[in-house]
Parts: structure tokens; C-alpha cells; sequence
């Protein structure tokens, strides 16, 4: 008798309470939510039921969101090693280039991982992955993650994978915190960020900002080294079905944000014990193709004042190239000559033919474009003297140079902070599809530190725990963003 007195007691007084709760006014700013997660009376009802009265993130707060955060980062290294084994290259290197069939193997592994996550997922023309979550007013422009997961030849597993896997595992925290986005948020995986196969870099975020000129070319003279067309390659692997690329550009505002996560690529967290990199701005890449033509002969019976030496021409402009870098006096302008090729190849033969393929770049695009202009005035020149025909001096590519949001940066700064998570701002000076995606949507970077700042090899490494620290931040700035 005495305890069913006593649970008569409870169950009236657990009634009395949820009337107060249903009658108390819904709190309408910051100070009014802190009270209410403060209330007495919630938390006696939220002790007795063993559950929140309310869901975090439901009034619009994430007070407390970065407390709770927790990442599976034993899981997430495991996901990493497993999609490294989706390569042409024996471990520990990955090779994993465009629309061969170790990337699509890799494109359904990342697509389940999405699915298991919850997110419904897509794909456009080129093979863009789309992964989205939906908030609570899916009508607003959405918040959008995410980097890629192609490799050039015999690199490390860690480049762009980090920005994927981390983002649906940033996802996936948000979702066991119990967080619920008012935005929805987007996790994109992008088609050929690398340039390996058709010498072109970044190209599925080239098309999502709307390069017409591209498209293009995509349909009608892009091919790849074994003379294979875009095309051709696109619907090996299932895409390109209508051959109307067109129908992978995004209009302008079509997200309210984009953050990448990715490794640094550079020591310069690691040097200085710092865990997040708060990128501020991607310098601006520009590529060049110089081609020499010679007289060719025999490397014994041609005397050297009667040659017309392409190689040696060749030799001349790739020392120019270091010198009017240097003459920027910048420490941000930066030039690599990354291929020299001559023909015909043999020791004894002085080569009548020869290629260079040259980047250079800086956060000033005024700079770069001067740098761009010497080394074509110092071509000309090397073929006068030398006497060597100067057949094609090429730009590729000379995009300009992003900044990224104000805004972005600002929350990528707090939750840094409010995760008790060391930072600097930094710029970035390898470019990232971040540098496309500025041109349609406010933009962002996270950097975490990598092993000596390796990258591009087999050596490149980034711990599970800045690997976490990095979710977390991305989670965070994502669920900030989300409720903006």
C-alpha cells in the first residue's frame, strides 16, 4: 500500500511538472535558454526520465554542442586504410586515378559509407558525389563539405581522403550528439581533383563553378595520354550518359557555405605544435606548356659551336624560371619546372625537341601573372640565342587567387577555440577545389598537421588524433553555419 501511495505521489507530481513545462513560454533569446536549461524543474524532470526534456539544437543553441562531440577515430583510420586499397600501386603508396576501375571501386565505398550515415546521395554528369542531410528548413541554401578521393601516381592515402571521410564522420557526430541542423548540410566528393589523367586539376569543381569553356572542351578535344576522350572514360564508368555537362553547374549562392578539411601538406603546424590551421586564403596556380624545336645530330661529330641544342635551351629556361620567381622577393611566389622531356631520349643524340610543363603561383595574382611574363620573354630570348624555334609557349590555366569568408573564417576560429584546440591563420599555397567552390559559395579551410609535412608520397601520415581534432572543428563550424 505504501508504495503504490508512493508512486501515486510520483505520477502526480511528474504531472504537475510537464503542465508547468507545457505552460512556461518558449525562452526567445540567448539569456531565456540558459535559464530554461537551467530550470529547477527541468532537471528534476530530466533526472527522474533519464532523458533531455529537449533536444540539443532544437532552440537554435549549441551552447553545449562542443562538449559533446565525440569522433571514432580508431573507425575513421580504419575506413582510411580500407579505401587505400582501392589502388594500382602496392602499399603503402596509392595510385587511384579518374574513372579507372580502382576509382570507381573507391566512388561505391564512399557512397555507402554515406548511405550508412543516413544521407540521401547523388551523383551529376562527371561523377560528382553529392551526400546530403536534411535540416529542418531544407528550402535554404545549404551548408557543404567535403574534398576528394582521386591520387596521382605512388602518393599517400591521407590527401582529400581526410575532407571526405572526415566530413561524413563529422556527420555522424553531429548526429550522435543529438544535433539537428536548421540548414541541411552537404557532403560532395569531387570528380578528378587531381590533374593525372587528362591534365586538367580540379575538375569537377571547375564544372560545378560553371566553366563553360570546359565543358567543352570535356566534350570535344579533352583526351588522355592513350588518346582515350573524356567522354569515352566518363561512360566506362558509368557517367556522361547524356554528354551534357552542362548540367553539372551550380548557380551562384547555391550553398551558404563550403569548408574543406585537408591536411597542410606543409610542416608548418607540425614545427610549431599547433592542432587547426584556419586557412585565409588559396594562392592563385597558373600552368604553362613551353615547347623548343632544334637540329638534332650526332653527340660526337656535331662540333658545340655549330649546334642548335633544344635541350640545352630547355635547361636555360628552367633556371629562369627560378630566377624571376626569386626576383618577386616574395616568400609566396613559388615556380617548379615538374616536367622536362627531350627528345629523341638517347645519351649519344643532342635533342632536337624539347617540353617543359611549368606552375607557378602566389597569393597575389598581379605577381604571378609578371612572373608568367618573364619567363615568356626569357623563352623568346633563349630561342634567339640559341637559335632554337620557340613552337609553343602555352597557359594552361591562370586562375586567380580565393579569399576565404569572413564569416567562415570567424567560426572556424570559435570552434577552434571553444574546443580548447590551438590555431593560426595560414595561408594555403597548394590549391584545393575550395578555390572553385569560392566562385559560388562563401568558403573556408581547416588544415590539420601531416608527418613533416609530406604529402604527394608514400611517407604522408596525419594521426588519428589530429585527424579528430580536425572533425571536430569541421563538425562544429558546420553545425554554427547551419543555424546562421
Amino acid at each position: 500500500m505504501e508504495s503504490l501511495e508512493s508512486t501515486r505521489f510520483c505520477s502526480k507530481t511528474l504531472l504537475l511538472l510537464l503542465i508547468s513545462l507545457i505552460c512556461s513560454p518558449l525562452p526567445s533569446s540567448l539569456a531565456q535558454q540558459q535559464q530554461h536549461e537551467s530550470n529547477p524543474t527541468i532537471r528534476t524532470m530530466e533526472d527522474f526520465s533519464g532523458y533531455p526534456i529537449h533536444e540539443p539544437g532544437q532552440f537554435g543553441s549549441i551552447i553545449n554542442l562542443a562538449s559533446s562531440l565525440s569522433v571514432d577515430a580508431p573507425g575513421l583510420q580504419k575506413q582510411i586504410d580500407e579505401l587505400s586499397s582501392f589502388s594500382d600501386a602496392p602499399s603503402p603508396s596509392v595510385t587511384r586515378v579518374l574513372y579507372t576501375d580502382k576509382d570507381v571501386l573507391a566512388r561505391r565505398y564512399v557512397k555507402n559509407l554515406m548511405t550508412l550515415a543516413g544521407l540521401s546521395v547523388r551523383e551529376d554528369a562527371v561523377g560528382n558525389i553529392f551526400g546530403k542531410w536534411d535540416g529542418s528548413e531544407p528550402n535554404l541554401p545549404a551548408v557543404a563539405t567535403g574534398s576528394h578521393i582521386d591520387a596521382i601516381p605512388y602518393s599517400g592515402k591521407y590527401d582529400g581522403v581526410v575532407g571526405v571521410l572526415g566530413a561524413i564522420e563529422a556527420i555522424n557526430v553531429l548526429k550522435r550528439s543529438g544535433f539537428k541542423p536548421k540548414r541541411s548540410l552537404e557532403i560532395i566528393l569531387f570528380t578528378s581533383e587531381e590533374p593525372t589523367r587528362f591534365g586538367i586539376s580540379c575538375l569537377g569543381s571547375r564544372l560545378l563553378a560553371g566553366s563553360k569553356e570546359l565543358a567543352e572542351a570535356l566534350k570535344t578535344t579533352v583526351v588522355d595520354g592513350q588518346n582515350v576522350s573524356f567522354i569515352e572514360a566518363a561512360k566506362s564508368a558509368g557517367y556522361a550518359e547524356d554528354e551534357d555537362l552542362s548540367s553539372v553547374f551550380l548557380k551562384n549562392g547555391s550553398y551558404f557555405a563550403f569548408i574543406e578539411l585537408h591536411i597542410e601538406q606543409g610542416p608548418i603546424l607540425e614545427d610549431e605544435g599547433l592542432d587547426i590551421g584556419v586557412v585565409t586564403a588559396i594562392a592563385a596556380p597558373a600552368s604553362l606548356k613551353v615547347e623548343f624545336e632544334g637540329n638534332g645530330g650526332h653527340a660526337g661529330a656535331v662540333l658545340m659551336p655549330y649546334r642548335n641544342d633544344a635541350g640545352l635551351a630547355a635547361a636555360e629556361l628552367a633556371l629562369a624560371v627560378e630566377k624571376h620567381v626569386l626576383e618577386s622577393e616574395s616568400i609566396d611566389t613559388v615556380g617548379t619546372v615538374g616536367i622536362l622531356e627531350l627528345h629523341p631520349g638517347a645519351i649519344n643524340s643532342i635533342p632536337s625537341k624539347s617540353h617543359l610543363e611549368i606552375d607557378t603561383r602566389d597569393i597575389d595574382e598581379a605577381r604571378r601573372n609578371t612572373v608568367i611574363k618573364k619567363i615568356q620573354e626569357s623563352a623568346n630570348a633563349i630561342a634567339r640565342k640559341r637559335k632554337v624555334k620557340l613552337t609553343e609557349f602555352k597557359i594552361v590555366n591562370q586562375d586567380p587567387p580565393a579569399l576565404s569568408d569572413e564569416l567562415v573564417i570567424k567560426k572556424m576560429a570559435e570552434a577552434s577555440t571553444e574546443l580548447n584546440l590551438s590555431h593560426k591563420m595560414m595561408i594555403s599555397r597548394a590549391y584545393h577545389d575550395s578555390l572553385f567552390m569560392a566562385r559560388i559559395s562563401p568558403m573556408g579551410m581547416i588544415f590539420i598537421p601531416c608527418y613533416k609535412g609530406y604529402s604527394h608520397k608514400p611517407e604522408e601520415y596525419s594521426s588519428p588524433e589530429d585527424m579528430a581534432n580536425g572533425v571536430k572543428v569541421l563538425s562544429l563550424t558546420l553545425a554554427k553555419l547551419s543555424l546562421d
